[in-house]
């Protein structure tokens, strides 16, 4: 009899199909599309008007540039993964990590995540096509866990290294969509992170603002849409200065942005 329902046990086992296995075949039946599609001789994309096809020897994936963090705004990892794996929702991101620090890469590095939306840094536009989106499980008013921000400045390191990413070019959502987005909360610990080496931090040491300073041109140099002044606070606030929620800028202020806009040069 124990035998029998042993075997019972193991078939059960052998019959439950993993829990995104279906979604995981939309991965790969998409990956094959596109890889079908690169593969394509002549181009089919072409506007060309020469006679014959002339492929040059010189070519390479595109790379990203920028790492864009989040918080995922859910309660739960498996809540994040059910929403990134529905086609109607048309979201995503790169890398999910979860209380516990396991790490999910959900979309090969060199393809276009859905994470950023409208954005802007730096001059550059449709962050998405040139970064990665790393999604932390965290609702927006609860301190991150260890685990996780081990676990970042373990994914950081290599995306760094991979890419050969700029310091400065880690940033947060809310940077780079100010006034529409606010995440990584203010509890997020940017200065452990620059001091790592990802993203950058200021030093008011012995600076002495300049009478002429401009603290919104400080904003700008520094990679934020200063189109609305006080969206642009409030990120600058959200990530440098998270214990202020005052959107205005004080003497104390002048002197943070002072130093960023130097280190952002």
């Amino acid at each position: 009899m124990k035998y029998c329902i042993l075997f019972l046990s193991l078939l059960a086992m052998a019959c439950t199909r993993p829990p995104y296995s279906a979604t995981n075949k939309a991965y790969k039946q998409q990956a094959k599309r596109y890889a079908k599609l690169l593969k394509t001789y002549p181009l089919q994309d072409s506007f060309a008007t020469s006679p014959e096809f002339v492929g040059t020897t010189n070519f390479s994936m595109r790379k990203p540039n920028y790492v864009v963090i989040h918080h995922t705004a859910q309660n739960s990892c498996d809540q994040t993964l059910k929403t990134f794996t529905l086609t109607r929702t048309a979201v995503s991101s790169h890398y999910v990590i979860c209380r516990t620090g396991t790490v999910f890469h959900m979309l090969n590095d060199y393809l276009r995540a859905h994470h950023a939306g409208v954005s802007f840094w730096g001059g550059a536009t449709d962050l998405n096509s040139s970064s990665i989106g790393i999604e932390i499980d965290n609702n927006g008013s609860e301190p991150f866990s260890t685990e996780q921000i081990n676990s970042l400045i373990d994914v950081l390191e290599k995306l760094k290294k991979s890419f050969s990413i700029p310091a400065r070019h880690f940033i947060g959502h809310a940077d780079i969509a100010p006034g529409r987005k606010v995440d990584p909360s203010r509890h997020f610990p940017w200065k452990q992170l620059a001091d790592a080496g990802y993203g950058i931090w200021y030093d008011t040491t012995n600076i002495t603002v300049p009478a002429n300073f401009d603290a919104l041109t400080a904003l700008r140099i520094i990679g934020y849409d200063i189109s609305k002044p006080a969206a642009a606070i409030q990120s600058y606030k959200i990530h440098f200065v998270p214990q202020d929620t005052l959107n205005r800028i004080g003497p104390a202020d002048e002197k943070i942005l002072y130093s960023l806009m130097h280190k952002s040069l």
